[in-house]
């Protein structure tokens, strides 16, 4: 899935739904792809780095599933080394202000419109085969910013006019730590900010996101207009499935045993 699907896909008003993925495994990659998400965010800020980065961007376009990077910094160098190896958009983490969110946007094109780095021997350009790659390339990346303190929150509005930028996208935890609400999603203060950055998004025309913990949270936030959000991570998905595997298998051996004593 491309920039333009899932644009298209968010803009009728139908969730575009897809997962963290922080385990660095092109395997654990390619089966959240296969389970049918949307887009997959590969982790540089939280997961375990880019030495794994271009198979696991291999396993989601195998399967016409969008790969996505959360970069760790806003620095240009880093966003443009993701874009090299031809990902289809960047998450940008903590940006409070609108000038912090038009200097990342610029990190995401070529001039006169950004300041990304002009090369054409990457992926992205086909090694040099793809000859229309740079004069498509603005228009093909999906700029994400990430809204986690109260002061994004207040410059929601601005920083979704920002021209490049598709998604806000609240980060939960860090909004609520930086809040003074840790964790307390269904504080009202937190859901007020929820919704103040929901109505930023859709004044602006682009789509609000954020991560649900469970199917069902993330059921409710798309009930309340979220069009891009992530259902956990590869990890806590994985770690909860096993969680779930044991304690069934022991409760029902424990009944088992009950059963025939």
């Amino acid at each position: 899935m491309n920039r333009r699907q899932l644009v298209d896909l968010m803009a009728a008003g139908r969730p575009a739904l897809g997962t963290f993925v922080n385990l660095g495994s092109p395997l654990a990659a390619e089966a959240c792809a296969l389970g049918g998400a949307s887009w997959l965010l590969l982790d540089l800020e939280h997961g375990t780095g880019e030495h794994a980065l271009l198979p696991q961007i291999l396993a989601a376009e195998a399967h016409g599933v969008a790969a996505l990077v959360r970069v760790e910094t806003a620095d240009r160098i880093r966003a443009g080394r993701v874009l090299d190896l031809g990902v289809t958009g960047v998450m940008f983490p903590r940006i409070d202000t609108v000038e912090q969110a038009a200097e990342a946007i610029a990190h995401l094109r070529y001039p006169p419109e950004g300041d990304r780095g002009v090369a054409t021997y990457n992926r992205a350009c086909g090694f040099g085969l793809d000859t229309g790659a740079l004069d498509r390339a603005n228009g093909e990346v999906l700029g994400i910013i990430q809204i986690e303190s109260p002061e994004a929150v207040a410059n929601a509005a601005e920083i979704a006019a920002v021209p490049g930028v598709d998604v806000l996208f609240v980060g939960p935890r860090d909004l609520s730590h930086a809040m003074g609400i840790p964790g307390q999603v269904r504080h009202p203060d937190f859901v007020a900010a929820m919704e103040h950055v929901l109505a930023a998004a859709g004044k602006a025309g682009i789509a609000a996101g954020t991560l649900a913990a469970t199917p069902a949270s993330a059921a409710g936030y798309v009930a309340d207009g979220f069009t891009f959000v992530g259902v956990g991570s590869d990890s806590s998905i994985l770690a909860g499935a096993v969680a779930d595997a044991i304690r069934t298998t022991t409760d029902a051996a424990t009944r088992l045993q009950k059963e025939v004593s």
